[in-house]
């Protein structure tokens, strides 16, 4: 049997994190951080390298300059199986870079977007049909080259026979110009956490926001942190609660991480509770290691921590 195939399109970035920070910033003054690492960042691309690790056959489609960075990024996304044929390299574009300040279980984010601004609809493989069987598309907020055709793409998709998954992110500009009642009827899957949903709704309650969303929805995987998640699909509507973490390191990445779990069961055909259950290991399993994809290095590895964590024998074959 032929594997599913998995394409992610996306914004591409590394992320300097910087943990122990002494204190928070201030202007004209210097604060200390007693670690820094550097690693594969954006969302796109933690949910693609770690579907890939859990042996999904995974694309990325996205732009990156010809500097540093994007080799770091290409070395990445290739040590973890992504196939990178269709991420294009700009030699006038800089790779965009994320400096994320680590407090705990909270953090600061600056984002220089960079190439991520050169990403269209142009660059997106439609056959038809087409070669894969999902597409993923993450942090529309952050690629204005996407933004304005975000409709189009996903007709695009259903017409060429994929379904489709959307994690809109945060917009930093806060103006939330995602018209959802024209594009969730084309999103199969849509995957926001609780604060994104309140804001995109402009409601104060999560009732509220998903009652204001229901009438357009196909699937809803809400994220809800310590709370574990929420799913809808029809008149069904499941909570899962999260799993436990002794052995916790950082939440960078943890939401893109519970979408390639959920995503890697919605298409294997698993049903809502079961895809929302792995999405939550997947997030517990991430906050195990530091960054987005420490925690996902191989298939044996995976398996041997989730038993060691939560004793769950987990065939990922």
């Amino acid at each position: 049997m032929v594997a599913p195939k998995l394409l992610v399109v996306g914004e591409l970035n590394v992320d300097l994190i910087l943990n122990n920070i002494q204190a928070f910033p201030q202007l004209s003054k210097e604060t200390i951080a007693d670690e820094m690492n550097m690693c594969l960042g954006s969302s796109a691309a933690i949910m693609a390298a770690n579907s890939a690790a859990m042996g999904m056959d995974t694309t990325f489609c996205g732009v990156i300059g010809e500097d540093y960075f994007g080799d770091f990024i290409l070395n990445e996304l290739e040590r973890k199986a992504v196939s990178c044929r269709h991420v294009t390299r700009l030699h006038d574009e800089k790779t965009g870079c994320t400096m994320i300040l680590n407090y705990g279980q909270d953090r600061a984010n600056v984002t220089y977007q960079g190439a991520m601004n050169a990403l269209t609809i142009h660059d997106i493989p439609f056959g038809k049909p087409s070669v894969y069987q999902h597409l993923h598309i993450s942090s529309l907020f952050l690629q204005k080259g996407l933004l304005n055709d975000i409709e189009q793409i996903l007709i695009n998709a259903r017409a060429a026979g994929m379904t489709t998954s959307l994690d809109l992110q945060w917009d930093p500009a806060e103006e939330w110009a995602f018209d959802y009642v024209r594009c969730l009827p084309f999103v199969d899957v849509f995957m926001p956490n609780e604060s994104e949903l309140l804001a995109l709704t402009k409601t104060d309650s999560i009732s509220s926001g998903i009652e204001k969303i229901r009438p357009y929805l196909n699937t809803l995987a809400l994220k809800m942190g310590r709370n574990g998640s929420l799913g809808i699909c029809g008149d069904q509507q499941v909570t899962v609660p999260a799993f436990e973490v002794e052995h916790f390191v950082d939440a960078i990445g943890a939401g893109d991480s519970f979408n390639a779990g959920f995503i890697r069961k919605y298409m294997a055909g698993a049903s809502l509770e079961d895809c929302l259950r792995e999405g939550n290991l997947m997030g517990a399993m991430n906050t195990t290691a530091a960054g987005g994809t420490g925690a996902f290095c191989d298939l044996n590895k995976i398996s041997e921590n989730i038993k060691d964590f939560w004793g769950i024998e987990l065939s990922l074959s």
